[in-house]
């Protein structure tokens, strides 16, 4: 009776939506209005434990949680929060009533383009499980009008769209705050010769907050994410319009808009560079403005404010945060700079995703002082301060090694803001064990002797709700059968299935949900590709950010030694293999977009081949996104996680589809160490030399030529790239990626190539067995439950928020 009742409340709740929301009746609504009024009928449910949740924190004076980040890879959100509302079947029932399909209602909902990749969703998991976890938090973004941008090959070329993800009536979860809105101001100059130092900034432009409620498990508590809108200080001028200057009197709009309106803009010139640090500092000083002023509505002592607000930069796309927090305070609220200091390395912690120099973002002096003239003085007072600190630590450390200004960079000067970051925080956590390692003996190295305890690791996770209870409806449902449905809330009960990893009725249940998976990718590739897959094929997934440390290349040039050997033998006994790539490249990194051109070239060449056939398929599937990611997982039987070793900081792509029950081949790099500790070195592939290895090669002059000379496989299969096989006889168009193997081979695809390839011999014996097959795949869910990003929440909490202290008994 209660479930009756729910569910025509629920009906009529959305027939209320459709008709007073989307302007829309039954007969003439299409599928996209009944998406909205569904959305905001399971909105309407969240409310009031959105609201409770807010009115609780500050009754309870909470410490808060303030996650600043530049992306929020959030996807879809409406199958999330049914499925934490506990809705998901009376929302089925109550549509079904409307003779209405909800899964072909999910499918009108547009991924959120707030996002490229690991990072936002690794933002995306964590506000999950802060909210699973009653962790009072914000997240604190930018509301992209369109995003990175939406993937098209044309010919095997990347090709860049807008993405177009708001077109369609805008974004139904979103609250817009137009009472959250605060000034962010640029350029100018400072004043201080009469007193203290003042900015009278030249330019204006208006934040304002959009919000959306992030639900936890069963919906306890709901924390927010308030993205910025950026609108221009000066209205429309009219006077300008009123003598035909159209365009002038639209100008100070279309300049402020510019900066919510596309993720990363090109830095490749000076233009895109400057309109990405006035990006980083809008948000940055609009979630500051905020966070202050949301802390004295309840509290008076800004010297307090640490014991309050966590904020933490999710890589150094916030940094700015060190400087713009002590402006705020100092200028603003009248804090002495001294103190201004000590409360802003009690409040910011940092997060580094990267041990790639050229993404430790470098300003140019004279860009950034232009843009940020005061931030530039504060930044010096840190650096004597850091000063101060090196002579204390007794360290025989020259202080531009360490400093954040850089006045001998050879470009004139520049501004290190992962240096900043660094002197800033409080704490500097790294994301994997070994990538905290080797961030601590690299590009922090000095800073490390300097600050030794600052350092800390916290390696990633995933939240197990959507990652697998809701992407992987099959494998969900059987382990839930088998152990319970608390795994969804505490991913470490999956340990439990350990025993049935021996159990036969158990494995042919779980090879049953993968092979229902590949079935339902294969057909969904059909549907876009018109390619025909072999579901029986083994599924070999790498899903990723288009890079040359991640190393399509490399599975690329492996692809061609196996076409090779297939033309030289067809009748041997093939095990047939389907190859799936899926990413972008960013659009001025050439080589990046060049690997996308080898692969769907190779992939045209082999897939049309009557003698390959089915042996060997290649498949790249286009604009990956989250719901690409959520349809390509399940049905991933290896999973390629081959980043040159030392170069990935951590990964979550490769925890998700371990849990989803995928085995990994792949290097001793980022979590792979991990995963392989908790899975063990019988159920993963690991092959190719160590961080020490590579580094070590390098420091003693790396010879590709006489690795490649030595293994006919990789020869052979260079050759044939370099006759131009793929590309029509053309041997000029990838000559680019072949000179950067043989001219050095920076990312050492030739020494690691034979091993690969030992490997993927390993893969294809392991594959023929089955059992053993399936075996290793049912570890590998059961071992993974510690990647969970509840774990590391919980760690983060522990060690460097201290906002929730019931938490850290439960470790």
């Amino acid at each position: 009776m209660v479930a009756i009742l729910e569910k025509e409340a629920l009906k009529q709740s959305i027939l209320k939506r459709l008709v007073y929301s989307v302007g829309k009746d039954t007969d003439f609504a299409v599928p996209r209005d009944w998406c909205v009024a569904l959305t905001l009928a399971v909105r309407e449910r969240l409310m009031d434990r959105w609201m409770a949740t807010t009115k609780r924190v500050y009754a309870e004076d909470c410490k808060r949680v303030y996650y600043l980040s530049m992306e929020f890879l959030i996807g879809r959100l409406l199958a999330d929060t049914m499925l934490n509302l506990g809705i998901t079947e009376v929302s089925r029932a109550a549509l079904a009533d409307l003779h209405i399909d909800l899964d072909e209602i999910l499918e009108q909902e547009p991924d959120a383009a707030l996002g490229n990749g690991g990072l936002g969703r690794l933002a995306a998991c964590f506000m999950d499980s802060m909210s699973t976890l009653g962790i009072a938090a914000y997240g604190y973004g930018i509301r992209y009008e369109h995003g990175l941008f939406r993937q098209h090959i044309a010919e095997g070329w990347q090709v860049e769209e807008a993405e177009e993800w708001l077109t369609q009536g805008g974004n139904p979860w979103e609250l817009h705050r137009s009472e959250s809105r605060y000034i962010v101001p640029f350029g100018g100059a400072t004043t201080g010769a009469q007193g203290p130092e003042r900015w009278q900034p030249t330019e204006h432009v208006v934040a304002i907050g959009n919000d959306m409620a992030i639900p936890g498990w069963r919906a306890q508590h709901v924390n927010t994410l308030r993205l910025w809108s950026a609108m221009p200080a000066q209205t429309f001028d009219l006077r300008q319009f009123n003598v035909g200057n159209y365009l002038e009197a639209a100008a100070h709009e279309v300049l402020a808009e510019t900066l919510s309106r596309v993720l990363y803009p090109d830095d490749s010139t000076p233009q895109g560079r400057e309109l990405r640090l006035k990006q980083e500092y809008f948000f940055t000083s609009a979630s500051l403005q905020d966070l202050v002023r949301r802390y004295l509505v309840t509290h008076d002592d800004l010297r307090a404010l640490p014991d309050f607000a966590a904020i933490q930069l999710n890589d150094t796309h916030p940094a700015v945060a060190v400087p713009e927090l002590m402006r705020l305070l100092a200028d603003v609220h009248g804090v002495d700079m001294k103190s201004a200091f000590e409360i802003t390395r009690g409040c910011i912690s940092y997060t580094n995703h990267t041990l790639l120099p050229e993404a430790l973002e470098r300003w140019p002096l004279e860009m950034f002082g232009r843009v940020l003239p005061r931030h530039l003085q504060i930044i010096e007072q840190i650096d004597k301060r850091c000063i101060e600190e090196i002579k204390a630590s007794g360290e025989d450390i020259k202080p531009e090694a360490i400093c954040a200004l850089d006045y001998h960079d050879g470009n004139g000067g520049s501004v290190r803001m992962g240096n900043l970051a660094f002197i800033g925080s409080h704490h500097v956590n790294g994301v994997s064990e070994l990538h905290t390692e080797l961030m601590a003996q690299t590009v922090f190295h000095d800073l490390h002797r300097v600050y030794p305890k600052r350092i800390v690791n916290m390696t990633n996770g995933v939240t197990p709700r959507r990652w697998l209870y809701n992407c992987n409806p099959d494998l969900s449902a059987l382990i839930t059968e088998a152990i319970g449905d608390g795994w969804v809330g505490d991913l470490d009960q999956l340990t439990e299935l350990r025993p049935l990893a021996d159990d036969s009725a158990f494995l042919d249940d779980f090879a049953l949900a993968k092979r229902k998976n590949k079935e339902y990718l294969a057909q969904r590739i059909q549907e876009a590709s018109g390619m025909r897959l072999d579901p029986g094929a083994l599924f070999d997934v790498q899903i990723k950010r288009i890079h040359e440390y991640k190393r399509q290349l490399l599975n690329a040039v492996q692809i061609i030694a196996r076409y090779q050997a297939i033309l030289a033998n067809p009748d041997a006994d093939w095990l047939p293999l389907v190859k799936i790539f899926s990413g972008k490249a960013a659009p001025s990194y050439t080589i990046a977009k060049l690997i996308i051109k080898l692969i769907n070239d190779i992939a045209q060449t082999v897939n049309n081949h009557p003698v390959v056939g089915d042996r060997l398929k290649v498949v790249f599937v286009p604009n990956y996104n989250v719901t690409r990611a959520e349809i390509i997982i399940p049905g991933a039987d290896l999973s390629e996680q081959i980043s040159t070793a030392g170069m990935e900081a951590s990964g979550t792509g490769n925890m998700k589809l371990a849990l989803n029950g995928a085995l990994t081949i792949g290097t001793l790099d980022g979590a792979n160490v991990e995963i392989m500790q908790h899975v063990g070195q019988e159920n993963i592939f690991i092959f190719g030399l160590t961080a020490d290895q590579v580094a070590a090669r390098r420091r003693e002059g790396y010879q590709p030529m006489h690795i490649i000379e030595e293994n006919p496989r990789l020869e052979a299969a260079l050759a044939e790239i370099a006759k131009g096989t793929f590309s029509e006889g053309d041997t000029e168009r990838f000559k680019p990626l072949l000179d950067g193997i043989y001219g050095g081979d920076y990312f050492m695809l030739a020494a690691d190539f034979g091993d690969y390839l030992a490997r993927q011999r390993d893969v294809g014996a392991a594959y023929r067995d089955k059992r053993r097959w399936f075996r290793s795949a049912v570890l590998n869910t059961a071992n993974v439950g510690w990647f969970s990003s509840d774990r590391t929440i919980r760690q983060y909490d522990r060690v460097i928020w201290q906002s929730k202290p019931d938490l850290h008994d439960q470790d």
